[in-house]
């Protein structure tokens, strides 16, 4: 990427939405607008989002992810054979549904609100994933462009749903080669197009390794039939790997979380990093877009064995608080990671997303707005004394 000065100020993905813009994306399921009807108020938005970023100091932006309902379910527009439904409707289709509801209700998931894209038949892409909202910003800013997607072990998890999926993929492993061959045409189809940054967004691996083995999380209905952590974890390798291979001309990442639908912290997972990054740093990728800010992250010294492996997207702002961080804290942060990284490797953003369901912005328009420029300005003070 060209033009990127160090330590690059970026976002991870989604922009809190308008409540015009929520309005149409309903009407557009319900198929009471067009496509063109809806994309009228969506630019907007996008255009909306995109000043804001500029204006509060962000080096590599994104559409905020506008016109998507959620970071991975949008897909459903996209790929032919899946069908969006509403958590609340996978209920009828759950072994336990009232032990389902009762994981819900603790972790505060709007059930009624959230959606999933269930592989109901064969898919195929219908059309580039994300290739039109590349289009539009191109047309609209100078800056580097990100664009995410959701990854190859989040898709196919999500998506796969038994009593529904399996009468076509008897396994989420039938159903991961197709998600495979639609991912890497999507991101030879974005390199073509001159993306700068692909972000594939995988943050079950953490519930993978954290959560209970029992438990179930709403965005990925088929973890309870899940294997042993190590089995799960060497299948998202082996997925990703397979997406990236050999594909190089583009600034590669991926995006782990732990969870980020409710601002109540206590219903979202806790634990370092220490057993994933075995398996994040043998992806072929460049950067781990990582949580880094909120506490629930444990301790950065995990990152000892692994220092200068890959770039960090190192989260210094929490985006479900309405706090609001300082560039001095944010300064602090960096040079604890600075340790086991050199400045060029570190790249500056929110631990996820500020809107990461339609339905449950995580935050305003003006709190991201602070926490984007306050971590400008911390980017400005770092330059200065590592540049």
């Amino acid at each position: 990427m060209a033009d990127i000065p160090l330590f690059p100020v970026t976002v991870v993905g989604s922009w809190p939405r308008p409540p015009e813009l929520i309005q149409a994306l309903r009407r557009r399921q319900a198929d009471e607008i067009s496509e063109d009807e809806f994309n009228v108020v969506a630019d907007r938005a996008v255009l909306e989002a995109l000043k804001y970023q500029e204006e509060a100091g962000t080096d590599i932006i994104s559409d905020g992810e506008q016109r998507r309902d959620n970071f991975y379910s949008y897909v459903v527009g996209k790929i032919a054979g899946m069908q969006l439904m509403k958590v609340s409707e996978l209920l009828d289709y759950a072994n336990d549904r009232a032990r389902l509801e009762e994981v819900l209700r603790a972790l505060d998931v709007p059930a009624f609100a959230i959606k999933s894209p269930i592989v109901t038949e064969k898919i195929s892409a219908k059309e580039g994933l994300s290739l039109d909202e590349l289009a539009f910003l191109k047309n609209h800013t100078d800056r580097a462009i990100k664009i995410p997607l959701p990854g190859p072990y989040m898709l196919t998890r999500s998506s796969w749903f038994e009593g529904l999926s399996d009468k076509i993929y008897p396994t989420p492993e039938d159903l991961a080669r197709d998600v495979v061959t639609i991912l890497r045409e999507e991101t030879l189809a974005l390199k073509a197009q001159g993306v700068d940054f692909i972000q594939y967004d995988e943050p079950i691996l953490t519930q993978v390794v954290l959560g209970e083995e029992t438990s179930e999380t709403f965005m990925c209905a088929s973890l309870p039939q899940r294997r042993d952590p190590t089995t799960e974890l060497e299948f998202a390798l082996r997925l990703m790997n397979e997406v990236t291979d050999g594909i190089t001309g583009v600034k590669l990442g991926v995006h782990v979380c732990r969870g980020n639908w409710s601002r109540r912290e206590d219903v979202l997972l806790t634990g370092n990093y220490g057993p994933l990054l075995p398996y994040l740093v043998q992806m072929n990728l460049d950067q781990l877009v990582l949580e880094c800010a909120t506490p629930r992250a444990g301790e950065m010294e995990v990152f000892k064995e692994y220092a200068n492996e890959k770039e960090i997207g190192l989260g210094v702002v929490n985006p479900r608080t309405d706090e609001l961080e300082t560039p001095a804290l944010i300064v602090e942060r960096v040079k604890e990671m600075l340790e086991y990284f050199e400045p060029d490797k570190i790249y500056l953003n929110p631990d996820c997303g500020f809107g990461t369901f339609a339905e449950r912005n995580i935050n305003t328009v003006d709190g991201a707005f602070q926490k984007m420029r306050v971590i400008a300005e911390a980017a400005a003070e770092l330059r200065k004394q590592y540049g």
